[in-house]
């Protein structure tokens, strides 16, 4: 439990607020810093400042145009970019930094300062589109993060995204790539609609998207055997320089905003899971951002539990035969990536 853990945290991430309440509170970012603070010692923590994200990198993940537009949105301060995004006078800097902090993150783990990493970042990032802002989500962090990673050196580069809707706008950021791998364990239907199994990339990233699309409540024993028959063999598979989870904990069984009902202990199994195939690959780097997750309870011990895990805390994934529905959505999940690489004349 000596694992040094790069850490990403700014107080301007709270100043993203809403005028009224919002389950994309400020609260959030309280709770999770709580959980991070009882998992992490002291020394074993190496804090990393939150820059501002560079243009250049930006523009790898999002259109001039959006940016462009983006920026004027929120000179005006209050306001809502669509149904469910907000902004507020301290969005800005807020979501420069949280994007710009996930780059420094990954930057941190490439060039060795640390092989384990976490970024507390608001406003939250896997929904947001090259030229649109959705779901809470302006900036696309991992996206970024990913960028930041190849430029750092990283051949191929792994996104996990866990949070209880899928990560379209991550999906859409990689799926004609090769050198990245998008997986996506989500509940589905639900919002944002998309990620249903047959999704597995396009051109030459055909086969190096995954998407599990799980109906509501199928707990523990369904998001064991995902990882145990598609999620892990992905990963060994793709064989990653780094591996970057999109850390939402809204699948938790407390959340209100979903149906999934995982336990907190599974989030401790998935890290460990993740953090085994790292290691194997000799060099250990695993990076969590966060996303979503509405239970201020639920998402301080689920914190906990991921960072115990990635510090060395051995949890199993979880055993027992999933509910028939969940069984399908993995059978499919698996039929069409292999489908995928063998159309492809992968070995």
């Amino acid at each position: 439990m000596n694992e040094m853990v790069a850490m990403v945290d700014d107080p301007r991430f709270a100043e993203h607020r809403a005028r009224g309440p919002h389950p994309e509170q400020p609260a959030r970012l309280s709770a999770a810093r709580a959980g991070a603070k009882a998992a992490l010692d002291d020394d074993a923590t190496l804090m990393i400042e939150a820059p501002h994200a560079t243009r250049d990198l930006l523009e790898r993940v999002h259109t001039a145009s959006y940016l462009g537009e983006l920026d004027r949105s929120l000179e005006v301060g209050w306001g809502n970019l669509d149904a469910d995004t907000f902004c507020s006078p301290g969005t800005r800097e807020a979501a420069l930094r949280a994007a710009g902090g996930a780059a420094a993150l990954a930057s941190a783990l490439m060039d060795g300062r640390a092989r384990r990493g976490v970024a507390l970042l608001r406003p939250p990032g896997h929904h947001a589109e090259a030229d649109r802002a959705m779901g809470f989500c302006l900036l696309n962090n991992v996206a970024v993060a990913a960028e930041a990673a190849i430029a750092a050196g990283a051949e191929r580069v792994a996104i996990v995204d866990w949070d209880v809707h899928h990560g379209n706008g991550t999906q859409h950021a990689f799926e004609d790539r090769a050198d990245v791998l998008f997986v996506s364990l989500h509940q589905f239907p639900f919002y944002p609609g998309t990620g249903p199994a047959t999704d597995i990339g396009k051109g030459a990233g055909t086969g190096h998207t995954l998407n599990i699309a799980f109906p509501g409540a199928c707990g523990d024993a369904a998001y064991g055997e995902a990882f145990r028959r598609a999620v892990l063999p992905a990963l060994r598979s793709h064989r990653p320089d780094i591996v970057l989870v999109s850390a939402g904990y809204d699948a938790h069984a407390q959340d209100p905003l979903a149906s999934m009902e995982l336990s907190t202990e599974a989030y401790g199994a998935m890290t460990t899971a993740i953090v085994d195939v790292a290691e194997a690959l000799g060099h250990g780097r695993v990076g969590f951002l966060l996303e979503g997750g509405y239970d201020l309870q639920a998402l301080e011990a689920s914190v906990h539990a991921t960072l115990r895990a990635a510090q060395g805390e051995r949890v199993a994934l979880p055993e027992g035969r999933p509910r028939a529905a969940a069984a399908d959505a993995i059978e499919a999940a698996v039929r069409a990536h292999e489908r995928a690489h063998t159309n492809k004349g992968d070995r």
